[in-house]
């Protein structure tokens, strides 16, 4: 009997967890297609990157638009553009510019990867319903499929019930900081000139440009 109960048990968890990810990934699919059907965005973000063991404790704010593969986005003292073939990160404080090929910059964090961050190398499940800044979400959380090659151990979305709109992101790293995303504005198919992805050298007179 010990041994059937156990058995059940074990059935029951698994098809609970089967549930959860079913679900978590048909909010996900949603968000997903939800995405690939604009042709431009905007976003507007406040974040915040904390580590209790080295007392860093830093928040800023951060804009980004969007349009295909291309992308501009500003967070504090950086810039971070891309026309789709080239990448370019602007630190003021520097004055200087890093160049690099769009293909080589996989690793970096800017608005796309941001929205759609779930869709690759990582598992997914439903978390809970909550609420966030007065709104009912759904919070699921994410892990990477290969973790020894992953730099977050797991990361948390709050996904809004009524429009299935992604509002907050918590990423929690390996090294035990956690980085939390809060999108205070979105604006889809907004007109944005193709320049805007471009680096223009004559708008950072005297910053150093480094090839890669």
């Amino acid at each position: 009997m010990k041994i059937f109960t156990l058995l059940l048990a074990c059935i029951l968890l698994a098809s609970t967890s089967l549930s959860q990810t079913s679900k978590s990934q048909g909010i996900l699919n949603e968000l997903s297609s939800s995405m690939k059907s604009l042709k431009t965005f905007y976003v507007e973000f406040n974040a915040n990157i904390k580590n209790t063991s080295t007392g860093v404790n830093e928040s800023e704010k951060g804009k980004g638009w969007v349009k295909g593969n291309k992308y501009f986005a500003t967070y504090g003292d950086i810039t971070l553009l891309s026309d789709g073939k080239k990448t370019w990160t602007v630190i003021n404080e520097e004055q200087s510019v890093y160049e690099s090929y769009a293909s080589d910059d996989e690793e970096s964090m800017n608005p796309k990867k941001l929205m759609t961050i779930w869709e690759n190398g990582f598992k997914n499940k439903y978390e809970k319903a909550s609420t966030f800044n007065g709104e009912n979400v759904h919070i699921i959380k994410l892990y990477p499929t290969n973790p020894d090659d992953a730099d977050y151990h797991t990361i948390l979305l709050y996904v809004t019930v009524k429009m299935n709109e992604l509002k907050k992101a918590v990423m929690k790293t390996n090294d035990g900081t956690t980085m939390t995303y809060h999108l205070t504005k979105f604006i889809s198919n907004k007109e944005i000139a193709d320049s805007k992805f471009v680096f223009n050298k004559t708008k950072y007179p005297g910053f150093a440009v480094i090839r890669d």
